[in-house]
């Protein structure tokens, strides 16, 4: 392990780092020049393992705050995880995991997994997930009546401060969303050609309430497509982002009537998607789940104290860790009466209950059941009933979700 190098990166190292992603994870386009992702990369926080003047390992870190149950706090989004085929199987990976998680100055961490596997030997637990849609437009309509209001398109680079208006708006009330500044916007809404797989330049529709104040957007692009019965366009929804119901309602209505399209699909939606409770046939949406964040707690402390609770909780855990010691031990955890009041200490007396820190991480948003995992086994209890009564504490009105992988 002598011959391998951990470091930080530097601004030089971005092209190599681009094709050690793009090889890894099977991409074909050489590293552009002009890509935006070069403004949202932080070589200061991206750890890189060089061996014989190449680079051969790299992860890392986007400063973000994470929306999360009653609040918004820092996390480390971890992205662009990637070691070279022929240096696997030599504990790189462990070794920049673990930099990362003793460095890093946030209370959680947050990833989208390439496989869960991997993730979960480091901490990782299965935090949300993600529905994808794909609906006979034909087969659908929103059952609302149509409300006052107005919709007017848009391009997205062009509209980038309406748009984050409302998502500002909305960003506290949806755990497991992220925030974006000016730089994550333009990023977002950069649309080069080569990025858009046969698709058209994307589209942006706003919807603005009778006063005039915009309470809602959606990007979309469309996929052409054509037969011999006529057009069959494809709605392809990157995102909706709704303050008001009326605005949710008003923005699907218009995306699940555009002309010559017969198909909407969206990748990123929640399992509690309130569009299932607003058509009149729910079944032609689809609907197929797939795992979305995974979140590893890094200082308990912190992070069971920064979010709130679904109600009052008074509970001994005791944690497991077999990377950050810190966090292993039993801890107590109080909140009142609509989640204020939250306290975690260290406990000395008898457990409640017994889980590892990714089991932590899994519940932390809300999504992920302790009820659930006290049936798969993975939690220990000694006191009955202490699992349900803490699981329902967990637990949000909303489902997270993420609607963007970074």
């Amino acid at each position: 392990m002598s011959e391998y190098l951990l470091r930080t990166a530097t601004d030089g190292d971005f092209d190599a780092l681009a094709r050690l992603i793009r090889d890894a994870f099977g991409g074909t386009i050489a590293p552009d020049p002009a890509d935006s992702v070069r403004t949202v990369i932080e070589p200061a926080r991206t750890h890189v393992v060089e061996h014989g003047g190449q680079l051969v390992g790299t992860a890392g870190i986007l400063t973000r705050d994470l929306a999360v149950p009653g609040g918004v706090l820092p996390a480390a989004h971890v992205t662009g995880v990637a070691v070279n085929a022929a240096h696997t199987r030599r504990g790189l990976l462990r070794r920049m995991i673990t930099e990362q998680l003793h460095t890093a100055p946030e209370a959680v961490a947050v990833l989208w997994a390439s496989e869960g596997r991997i993730y979960q030997r480091f901490g990782y637990g299965l935090a949300s997930r993600n529905l994808a849609i794909r609906a006979d437009r034909r087969e659908v309509s929103v059952l609302a009546p149509p409300a006052p209001g107005n919709l007017r398109a848009a391009v997205p680079a062009d509209a980038i401060a309406e748009l984050s208006q409302v998502y500002s708006r909305v960003l506290p009330a949806r755990p497991g969303w992220s925030s974006r500044n000016e730089t994550w916007w333009k990023h977002l809404t950069s649309d080069p050609p080569a990025n858009r797989e046969g698709r058209t330049a994307e589209r942006a529709v706003i919807f603005e309430n009778p006063d005039g104040v915009v309470d809602g957007y959606a990007r979309y692009r469309m996929t052409p497509g054509w037969d011999d019965n006529g057009p069959k366009q494809e709605v392809n929804v990157t995102e909706v982002v709704a303050a008001t119901p009326t605005a949710y309602a008003e923005l699907y209505r218009f995306l699940l009537r555009i002309d010559l399209s017969r198909t909407l699909a969206q990748g990123l939606s929640s399992v509690d998607e309130p569009l299932f409770y607003l058509v009149d046939e729910p079944r032609r949406l689809g609907g197929k789940v797939g795992d979305g964040l995974w979140v590893r707690i890094i200082d308990l402390h912190r992070a069971l104290t920064a979010r709130r609770y679904a109600a009052p909780v008074d509970v001994v855990l005791e944690v497991t860790d077999g990377l950050l010691e810190a966090n292993a031990g039993r801890w107590r955890l109080r909140a009142g009466a609509g989640g204020a009041l939250v306290t975690c200490t260290r406990a000395d007396g008898e457990p409640d209950f017994s889980l590892d820190i990714a089991d932590v991480g899994a519940a932390y948003l809300g999504g992920t059941p302790l009820g659930a995992l006290h049936q798969a086994g993975r939690i220990r209890e000694h006191r009955p009933g202490a699992v349900a009564a803490t699981s329902t504490a967990f637990g949000w009105p909303v489902a997270p979700n993420s609607i963007e992988i970074f």
